[in-house]
């Protein structure tokens, strides 16, 4: 049975207890080990473990990254896990479940940056990279082994630790033939882990798994399969493909191909990226209209921004609002033509806004275009319902020529102007492939 030792990166064909060569108990074995091309590789806690890295004094201690009383748990490290704290958690709730926590505000651009040198290391190994967020990504190894003159099981051990030695952060492998096996692989063995799934111990390794792990799979569809008396992966496999079907129609065929161990998706470098939107989360509920509509300007020139930058057109407008017991609303509208002006998204979503039932208190607005083509330089041209469009689309573009010559801050609207006299609030940018 081939084996690795991740201390030293010594091959073996049968595995050793302890490497012989660095004494390491880290040794990986399997039957496919040579053989498996499609890996997962997953930052431990990204955002805590850089801060850790850039504030030593921090290393021991119980890190959440978030911010303010309203706000949620960004993520959090493994000090702070054994307490309860876990990713999207109400902060309020985080403070309680862990009074020593260090709380650090997200620093999205410096992650960015840190995320580009782990990145650049991926592309050494393959082109063919899909990242699934700044501290994710699959990767497809097919016909490296003839490039690097190594197996890739042995290039993602190689891997993981440069990323630890050069960069700082810890990461864990998953490694299988499909990219739905590889996920699942890296996230068994936090932090530092390094699992493999072949194909022949993959009916085994699903058998007991919880129909939870499948993706697409929430609250909903979970008690929808439970009412069908399905609660683990074998429990779809009994139930079969035809009866999936004929449940839960063409979701039910996906589900049943994921229990089965079934994914035909490819790794996808450079997927399209189908919705951009932003959200604040306030410092304190908001029942105001005009405070409202102040934020939800603010956060349409910023996803606005993104969409130019991306050279983006969205044909669907969405709006997105939480109350303060967290009950979420959602309202869509298909556009007549594609826009990227934030004049477009701002009055749409104020349309769909006001067409909601009597004012209340929210927590979080956000807005958003998805539906996404590549933009054509044409701006609305107004009708007998908008005819001021066409001049708004000017101005708009007016200012963006200003802003880019001066800085952001050359020309500001007077709703725009109006955000920051309050406590600040917590603003999430979100581009989706």
């Amino acid at each position: 049975m081939p084996a690795i030792c991740r201390g030293c990166l010594s091959l073996y064909t049968t595995p050793p207890a302890r490497c012989p060569r660095c004494h390491s108990g880290h040794v990986i074995a399997h039957p496919e080990l040579f053989e498996l091309t499609i890996a997962h590789i997953d930052c431990d806690s990204f955002y805590a473990s850089v801060e850790k890295r850039d504030n030593p004094e921090l290393a021991s201690k119980p890190v959440i990254v978030g911010g303010g009383d309203r706000g949620v748990v960004t993520t959090c490290c493994y000090v702070a896990r054994i307490s309860g704290v876990k990713s999207a958690m109400p902060m309020h709730h985080a403070r309680r479940l862990c009074p020593d926590a260090v709380i650090v505000p997200p620093r999205m651009a410096h992650y960015a940056q840190v995320s580009q040198q782990i990145r650049e290391k991926m592309t050494q190994l393959t082109p063919l990279i899909e990242p699934l967020s700044l501290d994710e990504a699959f990767l497809d190894l097919r016909g490296t082994a003839r490039l690097h003159d190594a197996p890739p099981a042995l290039l993602m051990a190689r891997l993981a630790r440069e990323i630890e030695r050069d960069i700082g952060v810890t990461a864990s492998v998953g490694l299988s033939h499909n990219k739905f096996l590889a996920k699942i692989a890296s996230d068994l063995d936090k932090p530092r882990g390094y699992s493999v799934v072949g194909r022949a111990d993959t009916e085994d390794f699903l058998r007991d798994k919880p129909v939870g792990l499948l993706w697409g799979v929430g609250a909903a569809t979970k008690s929808a399969l439970a009412g069908a008396g399905v609660r683990r992966l074998a429990d779809i496999r009994k139930m079969g493909r035809d009866a999936m079907m004929r449940r839960f129609g063409a979701h039910g065929m996906r589900l049943w191909q994921l229990a089965c161990g079934e994914d035909a998706r490819q790794v996808t470098p450079n997927s399209a990226v189908k919705s951009v939107s932003n959200e604040t989360t306030f410092s304190r509920d908001l029942s105001d209209r005009e405070a409202l509509l102040a934020r939800l300007w603010h956060l349409a020139e910023k996803t606005a921004d993104r969409m130019k930058a991306k050279d983006l057109a969205g044909r669907v407008v969405t709006l997105k609002l939480k109350r303060s017991d967290f009950s979420s609303i959602t309202r869509q509208r298909q556009l007549t033509e594609a826009s990227q002006l934030a004049d477009t998204l701002f009055h749409v979503g104020q349309d769909l806004f006001d067409r909601l039932p009597a004012p209340t208190s929210y927590r979080l607005i956000g807005i958003g275009y998805s539906d996404l083509v590549v933009a054509n330089g044409h701006d609305p041209v107004g009708d007998l319902l908008d005819p001021d469009a066409a001049k708004r689309a000017a101005l708009e573009r007016a200012r963006d020529s200003i802003r880019a010559k001066f800085g952001a801050d050359a020309i500001r609207t007077g709703r725009g102007a109006a955000i920051g006299r309050d406590a600040p609030d917590k603003t999430t940018q979100t581009d989706q492939g």
